[in-house]
């Protein structure tokens, strides 16, 4: 087997069109279907396990088996610890039965649906003790089966026959195990379980609808939603209540309606395939404790709670769908189908799924907490794929992987959090998507163009567009420093840095299909519909293998790390290895076909992904036997696969717009050991004008919780004020009602001791009455009783005398009965024979007249073909007469006709006339009846009309009382603000004297960099000199150690000289050779002139350098004086503009205030609330810090400036000094002699 497993860790998608295909498992606990399977999602912790379909979870036992091609059904039970899941595979659908209570959900009973004649299973549901499940196939050949699934037995099964095709729901009653509810097009039907049979319990009256969805809300109610936007409540099977409903419109879009109607309609123009306005469907309906909710238009759900009113449901919310703000049309995107409804167990959240693959979720409040009708839903985790994905990569600095989709998204997943990072949408389709290696930017290939896209920290941004058009394949170099693109069957090599394009690469007869870069970005490999694979050297440009197989089309191409074996897998049904130009290896797809291939980074495992949407392990080196591990995941074909590059994880996309994220297991060592951990990048991107806008945010909501804090303060103040008032109140009355209820108290004590007293007396009377009564009672039941055991007595005595009689006539009876069924027998056995008899001669009476009859018909044939043709000529002559009368009854036909239409016009009319004489009648009693509605409603609106005046009488006094009160303030706060208008006075003193000081500090700035510019300009010169003495002294320590080493020569030479004292010859000798050795006259000559010439070429020397130096600084100086004019010029300019700038924004700030003021005085009047402190206003326009920029920033960032310039200046100092030394230098060099000392050594080497 292969040498690694594979296990799904997180699932990005979800499949639509699943009857029930969102349920909650527990609290924080959703399934929902995905992919070929079923997924469980934690809201809260985002673990994710994946139930695969099609086999047990794991790998295959039997890879050439048929595959399941995805959920079409499923239902879980009431207890929530089992799943049932129907499944299309081949020609019939597949029931299994899932346990969920283990860690990985187990396949517990597969339930044969050959009994079935559909092909598909539309709807399931588990009976309240989870023993029966009950299944609806597909109408019009519609049957309804009822299971014993443990047991894997069909109890009953029913045919349920239906208009047309449509949905079909089936449910069991929450309270009873044995009647099930069954709703269709065309048909509501209530069955009910016994001895093996469905027996149905109702009679369908009136006429049928298209029943779209239905639901249990108690023992005998069942409320159903049909395709016309009507709501029918059926209690035990008959009509009880029923309510239309309207087409609903979002509340933006009614907004809009109201502002422009000629907007309206060219919207309703444009949006016509998109809505259907006129008809109102109920799409889904779920129940819960207080009502229930249902979907009469696409994107919104009501909310129904039950009432005591003749109205038994009262709409109390409407909760739509949000607009994705990634979207392009976002309009569109709150208008989707709502397919399914559920609830939490506690009922606290409400998780809705829609025709777009998305998944939406809203808590749940009390209507008494919520004010307004209208709410909106959240995504549940993220916005999901609509369509086919079409691109996917990875990169190695961060774990996140990029996706585009046919539905125009481009997505940035994180595969640690299982979380959606980044997600935008554009106008046209997205074919194909390369990841940078640093994951900070993205190639996506559009219908138009090629795009560089940067991915910032909340949005992608498009930082460099490519004139390429469908552009179907490109990708990054592993180093990130190219990226190629598919332009047809040219292969486009561009620079990521400078946009450059670098090559082309032009070879492929075919459109290319995929391409790869080795691991060290010199080689590349590529593959087209021709069949061609071609591998390129991108240093020369040119191709160096090339392997061609005419008959296969490539899908995909996969390279090993050391980029000597390519696989590549295409329409041949088979995986081919290629190395050296050649085929090496072909491993059949057994009745599949590949469409992608990925190897892992240790070249051990080969991942291939199916048509039927299954992965396969393969261990290398390949073997031609099924040697390899499937797993199902995806229903539909796999498009892209590629493995992370530490070997950890899987990545696989597919059509049916799911994401998987595979963990890699080594089966034989466990996981797959790191070479290294990697430790990822956490650094994002973000634009400076993102920063400028939330820094500004952030002081914007400072400011304004600032003034809430100061008018939560007021408000408080007042209402301790008011509820002290009224505190004060309540007491005085309470302590009135105390004493009115203390006499009340004392008056009633007297009243209860007069009573108490007559009772006593009234008790004791009826006590002698009742004794009195209790004894007649006694001897009148003694009598009674004696008479009746006397009859029984006697009743017994008759009862004994009539059984022995009974037992005595059944003696006799059976006597009897015996003697007549003998006799009886005797008689019929008597009878028996002579009917033998009689039926032999009946037999041969029977043969006679079949002869005479023969003779007879002889007979008769010959005499009638004689009456035949006598008939014939009557016949004839009879035609020829009544052809002359036809031709005379056609013209008084033709007359009766005309007659005949116009009576028949006449009566049309008359019938019409009646028709709308009908109709007229009918509006009339409803206009009739809605006088009468509106009577009683305007009645009731004057009562409530009336309640309103006395409640705003009320309000009005209480306003009144308030408004003295806020007279009172009225006067404070205008102290307040003359108060604060001198403050503002004193600051702006403060601040005309800080700019003062801010202008002396410039001007003592100057100063400061002219003389740091003189003294670094004396510090070159000191420094050159330093250089220049330090020179002199190494030579002139040179010389020293010369001398020193001939002086230590001569005076060796010396002694050896005065060794031969004696010896006045060889003593003469050795001094001849002292000096011939150290003594040389032309050599001091010529050094004597060397030296004056030295000395006359220095001299010259100096005097130029100093020439050169004095206009060099000259020049500087010039240069100096322009740029500090520039610079000057500069700095004047940005004070100006800094100076309009804070004015602009103290008028800014003070018109702000002013509005805030305004709002505030409206506030007071319109909704009746405190008048606002506007302190902090105040305050905020004095402030030096918010109304101008910050002058320690201004100053900081001059004194950076003009670092900057004095940078600059002695750069060009240095260079000029460098300049001058390279003259200076070759010079001195060449009219330096050589000493004396280094020839003398010279010659004692020679």
């Amino acid at each position: 087997m292969a040498g690694a497993a594979v296990l799904p860790v997180a699932v990005f998608g979800c499949r639509p069109g699943v009857a029930g295909g969102v349920c909650f498992l527990e609290e924080q606990v959703v399934l929902h279907a995905a992919g070929a399977g079923c997924l469980r999602l934690h809201l809260e912790h985002k673990w994710h396990n994946f139930i695969p379909g099609g086999t047990d979870p794991g790998p295959d036992p039997n890879p050439g088996t048929e595959k399941s091609r995805g959920v079409q059904a499923l239902a879980v039970s009431p207890d929530r610890r089992f799943l049932a899941v129907s499944e299309a595979a081949g020609e019939q659908p597949v029931l299994a039965v899932y346990e969920l209570t283990a860690e990985r959900a187990r396949r517990r009973k597969v339930l044969a649906a050959a009994e079935l004649p559909a092909r598909q299973t539309v709807s399931l549901a588990f009976s309240p003790d989870s023993r029966f499940l009950a299944a609806a196939t597909a109408p019009p050949e519609g049957h309804l089966a009822c299971w014993l699934w443990e047991k894997q037995q069909l109890a009953a099964s029913v045919r349920v026959q239906a208009a047309g095709d449509g949905p079909c729901q089936v449910s069991f009653n929450p309270q009873d195990n044995t009647q099930v509810c069954i709703t269709g097009n065309g048909f509501f039907k209530l069955f009910k379980y016994s001895e093996g049979y469905l027996k149905q319990m109702n009679l369908q009256r009136g006429e049928p609808e298209n029943y779209l969805c239905h639901a249990w809300l108690s023992k005998e109610e069942v409320i159903c939603g049909t395709d016309t936007g009507k709501l029918t409540l059926f209690e035990t099977g008959e009509l009880h209540w029923q309510t239309s409903l309207e087409y609903r419109k979002p509340p933006r879009e009614l907004k809009e309606d109201t502002t422009t109607e000629e907007y309206e309609s060219g919207l309703a123009f444009e949006d016509n395939g998109l809505e259907q306005h006129s008809l109102p469907q109920i799409s889904a309906v779920a129940a819960y404790s207080k009502g229930f909710a249902c979907s009469p238009s696409p994107g919104v759900v009501l909310l129904f709670e039950k009432t005591k009113e003749k109205e038994v449901f009262k709409e109390s919310q409407e909760v739509w769908l949000p607009q994705d703000l990634f979207s392009t049309e976002p309009k569109k995107s709150s208008r989707q189908d709502i397919t399914c409804i559920c609830f939490s167990p506690s009922e606290e959240t409400m998780v809705v799924s829609t025709n777009k693959n998305q998944l939406y979720m809203f808590t749940m409040f009390s209507t008494k907490l919520i004010r307004e009708k209208t709410s909106y839903f959240a995504y549940m985790n993220f916005p999901l794929h609509s369509n086919s994905v079409t691109g996917l990569d990875m990169c190695i600095w961060k774990p996140i992987l990029a996706t585009c989709s046919l539905d125009r998204s481009v997505r940035i997943w994180n595969y640690k959090t299982n979380t959606l990072e980044l997600c935008k949408e554009y106008q046209e389709e997205a074919y194909t998507v390369s990841l940078h290696p640093t994951g900070f930017f993205c190639l996506v290939g559009f219908s138009d163009k090629l795009r560089f896209i940067s991915l910032l920290y909340e949005d992608m941004h498009v930082f460099k567009e490519f004139a390429v058009k469908k552009c179907r394949e490109c990708s990054f170099s592993n180093g990130g420093h190219l990226f190629a693109a598919v332009n047809g069957n040219v292969i486009q090599i561009y620079s990521s840095i400078t946009f450059e394009n670098v090559t082309n690469l032009k070879g492929h007869t075919g459109k290319v299909h995929a391409i790869k870069w080795s691991a060290d970005d010199t080689k590349f490999v590529s593959c087209d519909t021709h069949g061609a694979v071609y591998e390129w050297n991108l240093l020369t440009g040119k191709k160096e293998s090339e392997c061609v197989l005419k008959t296969c089309i490539y899908s995909s191409i996969s390279l090993t790390y050391d980029a000597k074996i390519i696989f590549a897998v295409g329409s041949d049904q088979t995986l081919k290895e290629i190395s050296k130009s050649m085929i090496q290896h072909e491993v059949p797809a057994f009745d599949a076909v590949y469409t992608t291939v990925a190897v892992s980074r240790s070249g051990r495992t080969i991942f291939v992904g199916t048509s039927l949407g299954t992965i396969r392990a393969m261990k290398y080196p390949l073997t031609l036997k099924k040697d390899f591990s499937e797993y199902q995941a995806h229903a539909g074909a796999v498009t892209k696969m590629t493995v992370t590059s530490d070997d950890q994880f899987l990545l696989t996309a597919s059509e049916d717009g799911c994401v998987f994220i595979w963990k890699v297991h080594d089966k034989e060592g466990g996981g797959v050991k790191r070479e290294q951990e990697l430790e990822y990048a956490e650094e994002v991107l973000i634009m400076r004008s993102d920063i400028d806008k939330k820094s500004q945010a952030i002081l914007d909501l400072q400011i304004c919780v600032k003034d809430l804090q100061t008018e939560s303060d007021y408000e408080l103040r007042l209402k301790d004020l008011y509820c002290e008032g009224k505190i004060k109140a309540l007491e005085e009355n309470f302590t009135q009602e105390i004493d009115s209820l203390k006499t009340k108290h004392q008056i009633l004590q007297e009243e209860k001791e007069k009573q108490e007293l007559q009772h006593q007396v009234q008790l004791s009377e009826l006590m002698d009455k009742q004794a009195r009564e209790v004894q007649q009672l006694e001897s009148e039941s003694s009598q009674k009783l004696s008479m009746e055991n006397e009859k029984y007595q006697e009743l017994q005595v008759k009862s004994q005398k009539m059984e022995e009689e009974y037992e005595k006539q059944l003696h006799s009876l059976e006597e009897s009965k015996t003697m007549a069924v003998a006799e009886l027998k005797e008689h019929y056995k008597k009878k028996l024979k002579d009917k033998s008899v009689l039926l032999e001669e009946a037999k041969e009476n029977m043969r006679k007249q079949i002869e005479v009859h023969e003779e007879m018909e002889k007979l008769i044939y010959e005499e009638g073909d004689k009456e035949i043709l006598e008939l014939k000529d009557k016949y004839e002559r009879q035609l020829v007469e009544e052809k002359e009368s036809n031709i005379q009854l056609k013209g008084e036909i033709g007359v009766m006709n005309k007659r005949l239409n116009s009576l028949q016009k006449e009566l049309k009319d008359r019938n019409r006339d009646i028709e709308e004489m009908r109709l007229e009648q009918q509006k009339l009693q409803d206009i009739i009846k809605s006088l009468r509605k509106d009577i009683l409603a305007l009645k009731t609106d004057i009562k409530e009309r009336t309640e309103t005046i006395l409640e705003k009488e009320k309000h009005i006094n209480d306003l009144k009382m308030k408004n003295q009160e806020l007279q009172n303030s009225k006067f404070v706060l205008s102290y307040r603000i003359e108060e604060f208008k001198k403050q503002i006075e004193s600051r702006e003193n403060d601040i005309e004297t800080m700019k003062k000081q801010i202008s002396e500090m410039e001007e003592e700035l100057e100063q400061f960099r002219k003389e740091s510019i003189e003294l670094k300009l004396n510090i070159t010169q000191l420094q050159q000199k330093q250089k220049a003495t330090a020179r002199e002294v190494h030579r002139e320590m040179e010389k020293k150690q010369d001398m020193e080493t001939l002086i230590k020569r001569f005076k060796a030479d010396l002694h050896h000289c005065v060794s031969f004292i004696h010896h006045p010859r060889k003593m003469k000798d050795s001094i001849c050779e002292l000096y011939t050795k150290y003594v040389h006259q032309s050599d001091m000559v010529g050094v004597q002139a060397e030296d004056a010439d030295l000395q006359q070429q220095l001299k010259k020397q100096q005097e130029y350098n100093e020439r050169n130096l004095t206009v060099l600084r000259k020049k500087v100086t010039k240069d100096k004086e322009m740029h500090h004019t520039a610079y000057l010029r500069i700095i004047q300019e940005n004070v100006s503009l800094i100076k309009e700038i804070n004015d602009l924004r103290q008028e800014l700030r003070v018109a702000k205030a002013q509005v805030h003021n305004l709002q505030s005085a409206l506030r007071l009047n319109k909704n009746k609330k405190a008048i606002q402190d506007t302190a902090p206003s105040s305050e905020l326009l004095s402030s030096p810090d918010i109304l101008r920029l910050n002058p320690e920033v201004e100053r900081e960032k001059i004194i950076e400036m003009q670092q900057l310039e004095i940078q600059y200046l002695r750069d060009q100092i240095q260079e000029k000094g460098q300049a001058l030394s390279v003259q200076v230098q070759p010079l001195s060099v060449r009219n330096l002699p050589e000493l004396n000392l280094e020839r003398i050594h010279k010659m004692q080497q020679h």
